[in-house]
């Protein structure tokens, strides 16, 4: 694979699952003060477009949605399909190479 294509790759992710953990923050924030809340919809859509681990972290350190076992098993669930489909794109890709 293309290291270019790569490094945009790494780029994307990293933004997305800074926007995931923000979306979660926000929605904890918003919940605390009974405001207009993020649709759950879009909570997981940002998990499956690949900010699962982001979310994950939002969930963890905010200790929200984590009595919602859509949310407790259903993120999980995305970050292993995610991680199984990398896994075999890396491999019928016969490997990365980062040179």
């Amino acid at each position: 694979m293309d290291t270019g294509i790569l490094k945009y790759f790494f780029i994307y992710l990293a933004a997305v699952n800074l926007i995931a953990f923000l979306l979660c923050v926000i929605d904890k924030w918003k919940a605390r003060r009974g405001a207009w809340r993020i649709k759950e919809k879009t909570l997981f859509l940002s998990a499956a477009i690949g900010g699962s681990v982001g979310l994950l972290l939002g969930m963890k350190v905010f200790h929200h949605k984590t009595k919602h076992k859509s949310f407790t098993i259903g993120v999980p669930a995305i970050l292993i399909l995610q991680l199984t489909l990398a896994g075999f794109l890396i491999w019928y890709r016969g490997g990365i190479s980062l040179l």
